[in-house]
């Protein structure tokens, strides 16, 4: 009798794959725009498990709380202003249409209000590169460039949590425990790595050996590769 292939066993109720308890029940996110205007004291700093950086815990003046990515250089009993004047702080929440040029920023929002999407990882920052009308281009780590309308909202400062990977992990045990405490699965094995009895990749020819091309209703066992492809064979220039 076979076995469930790696692919198939997500649910089966191991530690390998089963979500860690208290892993993302923080919500990282910026007030609604109608809730703008306020500010919150640090109160805390957590090293929560489901984010690389270290989160920072707000007592808005409301004694709401909420969650923010903290930035370097932050300490307890810091103001962060979350409003639509032009305060420019540390972690401070301000529009994209305010900010100057060459300003490192993170937690970008894609669109107006959605809370933040990009630049959310320990030691990352983006750049304001240029104001055009209503847009404003922001260069991103990758030192692409994306065009943003001046409504999203970005935090000032570069996330905190940059020397994370600076230490050399050397060996594999400690990078077992550093995965398992950001709830990530590791290592990650190549199809091709594998016998066939665990991939329909696998097998001593060490490539595919079939086309690697595979339907949206193909059962969770054959469900790997080039999944409901567009098109197929080699791009003509």
């Amino acid at each position: 009798m076979g076995k469930k292939l790696h692919q198939q066993r997500r649910g089966k109720g191991s530690n390998v794959y089963t979500k860690l308890p208290g892993t993302f029940d923080i919500r990282v996110s910026y007030p609604t725009p109608s809730q703008s205007d306020k500010s919150g004291e640090i109160v805390e700093f957590i090293n929560h498990t489901g984010h690389t950086a270290p989160l920072m815990k707000l007592l808005y003046e409301d004694m709401n709380e909420g969650y923010l990515l903290a930035p370097e250089g932050v300490k307890t009993g810091d103001r962060i202003h979350v409003t639509g004047q032009n305060i420019f702080t540390l972690g401070s929440v301000v529009r994209l249409g305010d900010i100057p040029e060459g300003v490192p920023i993170f937690n970008i929002e894609s669109r107006p209000g959605d809370g933040g999407k990009m630049v959310r990882s320990a030691g990352a920052s983006a750049f304001v590169s240029a104001h055009l009308g209503s847009v404003t281009t922001v260069q991103l780590p990758s030192k692409n460039t994306i065009s943003l309308p001046n409504e999203c909202r970005a935090q000032l400062g570069i996330v905190a949590g940059g020397g994370m990977v600076d230490q050399p992990i050397v060996k594999a045990g400690k990078n077992h425990y550093r995965m398992r405490a950001i709830n990530r699965t590791w290592p990650t094995i190549r199809g091709v790595k594998m016998n066939p009895v665990d991939h329909p990749f696998g097998g001593k020819q060490h490539h595919k050996g079939k086309s690697s091309m595979t339907s949206r209703n193909a059962p969770p066992g054959r469900k790997v590769g080039h999944i409901a492809a567009r098109r197929v064979g080699r791009k003509k220039r």
